[in-house]
């Protein structure tokens, strides 16, 4: 039996964020949850800048992203280039992450099955 895995999501917040190949590409800045299927949508990447300032942010599909409880970081499965070219936003301007048909880019994007689907 598998054990199961319960976590706060302040526990989950600016955990760093790091690709196959160990870089670092981040850290998680937010979690935005799914109240109609009662689950995580997406993991909220603060990618670049210094101190806060300047960053741009990644809405990563949840399903994207690997747990390292060990090292207390996400792995994500692409590299820095595939994420400076992904679509982003910043801290004023968010998406409407509640329109699946954006939703869908973004899942698509990182290559996850829609849960909603």
């Amino acid at each position: 039996m598998k054990e199961a895995l319960t976590l706060s999501a302040s526990t989950l917040k600016d955990n760093d964020v790091v690709n196959s190949k160990d870089e670092s590409i981040g850290e998680i800045s937010e979690l935005m949850i799914d109240c109609k299927y009662g689950r995580i949508s997406y993991a909220v990447l603060s990618f670049g800048g210094i101190l806060g300032m300047g960053d741009k942010l990644f809405a990563i599909p949840w399903d994207a992203l690997k747990l390292d409880t060990e090292n207390k970081r996400f792995i994500l499965n692409v590299d820095e280039e595939t994420l400076k070219n992904s679509e982003g936003f910043d801290k004023d301007n968010w998406p409407d992450m509640a329109d699946y048909s954006w939703s869908g880019r973004m899942y698509e994007h990182y290559n996850v099955k829609p849960y909603w689907d």
